[in-house]
């Protein structure tokens, strides 16, 4: 069983909340937490408690963490929606007091070598950890990165040259793929190959069930954002992986962050090496993947009724 930490800027895209849902309905996957990054933490921690709420795992315990980027010389960007179509202004969500920060280091100094940190936002955390305490990088057994682009897939000639999770903080991301912990990269190579669209969202509210239900909302809300019927699961494929790794073909390399002072710089530039420590995720089942995240959301309530 993987135990894991899901570092989350849940709130915008759907793809964050399906992660977060395909976690909890997983018995391969142990929650010891969920941690909230950048923009609005609390308001991203209270998504992500209602989110445990539906599931029926409100014991998962959720800690906000930085809401600026390391060195607090960029932007914040939020699409204006975080919340719509699950938040109630009554709702009473109460997350943890301590930093996520701290959380992070202390769960994963405690447990060496059994904690996964799954990175479904910017590192800014990861950054900020692996600062204050170096020997994560020792400790932690993988960090599972949505993050980055190669563009040496087969799809390479068509991939735009940055991704949104690197370019909000390239300096925390130099730093964490700098680090030498163990690291797996799903980046968009893999992850823009594996979508849902109207239809996979009409059997999600079909269910019912208040998660899925949810989750149809909030779909419904990023489709109305991005005028198309359509939305890239990047973070789940994150998820996937931790299920079964036979979804990718990987390659060993090394990560280096390119990145200048002007907005949307932060190039992830892959070299290839036996010894490095970035798995790079370069080709995905892409059918398969979809198949086990509407299988685990949708088929388990039908099977249940």
């Amino acid at each position: 069983m993987a135990r894991i930490i899901l570092d989350t800027d849940i709130g915008s895209d759907v793809d964050d909340a399906m992660a977060l849902a395909l976690a909890m309905h997983s018995e391969e996957i142990q929650m010891e937490g969920v941690t909230t990054v950048y923009g609005n933490v609390e308001l991203r921690a209270r998504m992500a408690k209602k989110m445990l709420q539906y599931g029926g795992h409100p014991e998962v315990r959720v800690y906000a963490g930085l809401n600026k980027t390391l060195l607090d010389n960029r932007e914040i960007w939020m699409a204006g929606h975080e919340g719509d179509g699950l938040l109630a202004e009554d709702d009473e969500l109460q997350y943890e007091d301590r930093h996520a920060v701290d959380f992070i280091i202390d769960t994963v100094m405690s447990n060496p070598g059994e904690i996964t940190l799954v990175a479904i936002g910017p590192l800014t955390n990861i950054a900020a950890c692996l600062i204050r305490e170096p020997r994560i990088a020792q400790n932690v057994k993988e960090i599972v990165i949505m993050g980055g682009v190669t563009r040496l897939g087969d799809n390479g000639v068509h991939m735009r040259i940055v991704e949104h999770n690197i370019v909000c903080d390239p300096e925390a991301a130099s730093l964490v793929f700098r680090s030498g912990a163990p690291i797996l990269m799903a980046g968009l190579d893999v992850t823009l190959k594996v979508i849902i669209t109207e239809a996979e969202r009409a059997k999600l509210h079909a269910t019912g069930d208040p998660l899925n239900m949810a989750l149809a909302r909030m779909i419904g809300k990023w489709f109305e954002f991005a005028k198309e019927e359509k939305s890239f699961m990047h973070d789940p494929l994150t998820i996937a992986l931790l299920i079964d790794r036979t979804l990718v073909r990987t390659e060993r390399m090394n990560i280096r962050v390119d990145y200048d002072h002007r907005p949307q710089t932060g190039q992830t530039i892959a070299t290839l090496d036996a010894g490095g420590n970035v798995e790079v995720c370069l080709d995905v089942d892409h059918a398969r993947a979809v198949a086990l995240l509407m299988e685990r959301l949708v088929d388990r309530r039908v099977n249940a009724v």
